[in-house]
């Protein structure tokens, strides 16, 4: 655990000291070679976690996040770096220090066994990820971006903090291994809702719940490329690791308060799927169509069977990495047209055919076609939401029906049809720019051979 953590914390000399002609590879390259070492947590066997000390753990739960998290950081390097090279030194080294602290506190947040340390990671993560949206977005609205961010978050975390020293003052003890040995109890029946209903409201902004999403089509939109891969792909399943856990302690309390959040989140996966249908521009598409994915995983996780819980997990895993590799590609568009509209990129299939080839494979996974890893983690979550209440069935799959629509949608629009005549005088796809979209789909292809290593140990 440690020698992840470490290694992570001596990027920010390096960021600094570098060279400044091989600032980018050394960084890259360091950072490659944690992303290789933290494959080894995915080896761990069946109920078994390693624990450093009393405040860290790493367990099958967090495991697979804690790997996605550390393999992002060369990837969003990569992607960075040709917006990035018109930046001055101190601009590009202050970014790739952002970048790191940003994951530094992402490992805290998942390997944390003390509840206290979980919300001081968890509320840490926000002023890299509201610097890089301020800082580095593209458009005038990244400021409105950011106050929506901070207020949603903020607003959401602070009745967590009381919970938090509420269930201190009761139980005398936060750690996460103590309390699932006790039995919590709080003095009035009341109170015990409030308390679950406190916990649960900064995860559910996080992830975030329908009608706690305002704030994520419009921090994805301003931000750059690598804040919107961040936020996809793992800022997202804070939300839903936070949920596990949590529940976990507070589960024999409140049975019944999770209805409300179940039916909501259902209903967010039809309604946010509707919205894409009609999006014109392609981030705020894929960023609502992780709306719908995550209302999935909350639905999931609140009905707390050992199959839903691992249908969230792997859905949560493959769905950050797809959503991250479509917000490459929706960049490597916009890098070259300057524009994301839909209508003003179409028929770039004839320009950049390899390319063609990268956007099929991230939407048919996006779709949930079989085999992909998405398919295990939707396909588990329906059969465990039907046998909690068949009439689910009505709702996920009219969202699975919707979600093949806008995918379609999506995948036409940007590669097919009459290629406009401003495309004709655009520069070709670089090496970079295909391996980088490769390091996001070839776990996914390798991970439909054993998707036991990132299925937690509830299945």
């Amino acid at each position: 655990m440690l020698k992840i953590l470490i290694s992570t914390t001596m990027l920010l000399p390096l960021a600094w000291l570098a060279n400044p002609k091989w600032l980018w590879a050394h960084f890259l390259t360091n950072s490659s070679i944690i992303a290789m070492m933290s494959l080894m947590w995915l080896n761990l066997p069946f109920e078994f976690s390693t624990s450093t000390n009393t405040h860290m753990l790493v367990d099958p739960v967090s495991s697979p996040l804690l790997v996605l998290t550390c393999w992002l950081l060369p990837l969003m390097t990569l992607a960075s770096q040709n917006h990035l090279k018109t930046n001055p030194l101190p601009r590009q080294r202050t970014y790739l220090v952002m970048l790191t602290l940003l994951q530094a506190s992402l490992i805290i947040a998942f390997s944390s066994t003390e509840l206290t340390l979980f919300y001081i990671a968890f509320e840490a993560t926000l002023i890299p990820t509201l610097i890089i949206i301020t800082r580095w977005g593209n458009q005038t609205e990244r400021l409105n971006a950011g106050t929506y961010f901070l207020f949603y978050t903020l607003t959401g975390s602070l009745p967590l903090l009381v919970a938090l020293l509420t269930i201190q003052s009761s139980s005398g003890s936060l750690s996460l291994i103590l309390l699932n040995m006790a039995n919590l109890t709080v003095a009035q029946a009341y109170t015990d809702k409030i308390l679950w209903l406190a916990c649960l409201l900064a995860f559910m902004v996080k992830m975030p719940l329908y009608g706690t999403h305002l704030w994520l089509p419009k921090a994805h939109v301003e931000a750059p490329v690598a804040g919107s891969m961040i936020l996809a792909a793992v800022l997202l399943k804070l939300g839903g690791y936070g949920i596990i856990r949590v529940t976990m302690l507070l589960t024999p309390l409140t049975k019944e308060m999770s209805y409300p959040f179940v039916i909501l989140a259902l209903w967010g996966v039809v309604m946010t799927s509707l919205i894409c249908m009609r999006q014109t521009d392609l981030k705020s598409l894929i960023a609502y169509s992780s709306v719908s994915h995550m209302g999935l995983v909350i639905a999931a996780i609140m009905i707390q069977t050992p199959w839903s819980l691992t249908g969230a997990i792997i859905l949560m895993i493959s769905h950050g990495l797809i959503s991250s590799a479509l917000f490459c590609l929706a960049n490597l568009n916009y890098e070259r047209t300057h524009s994301r509209t839909l209508l003003l990129v179409r028929g770039a299939q004839a320009v950049l055919p390899l390319m063609a080839t990268w956007w099929l494979i991230a939407n048919l996974s996006n779709m949930a076609l079989p085999p992909s890893m998405n398919l295990w983690g939707e396909l588990t979550i329906m059969v465990s939401l039907f046998n909690w209440s068949p009439w689910t069935i009505l709702i996920t799959g009219l969202g699975t029906l919707i979600t093949a629509s806008y995918t379609l949608y999506m995948f036409l629009m940007t590669q097919r049809g009459p290629t406009p005549l401003h495309l004709g005088q655009i520069t070709p796809s670089h090496t970079r720019e295909h391996f980088l979209i490769m390091m996001h789909l070839m776990p996914m292809l390798l991970l439909i051979l054993k998707p036991s290593l990132i299925s937690g140990v509830f299945s």
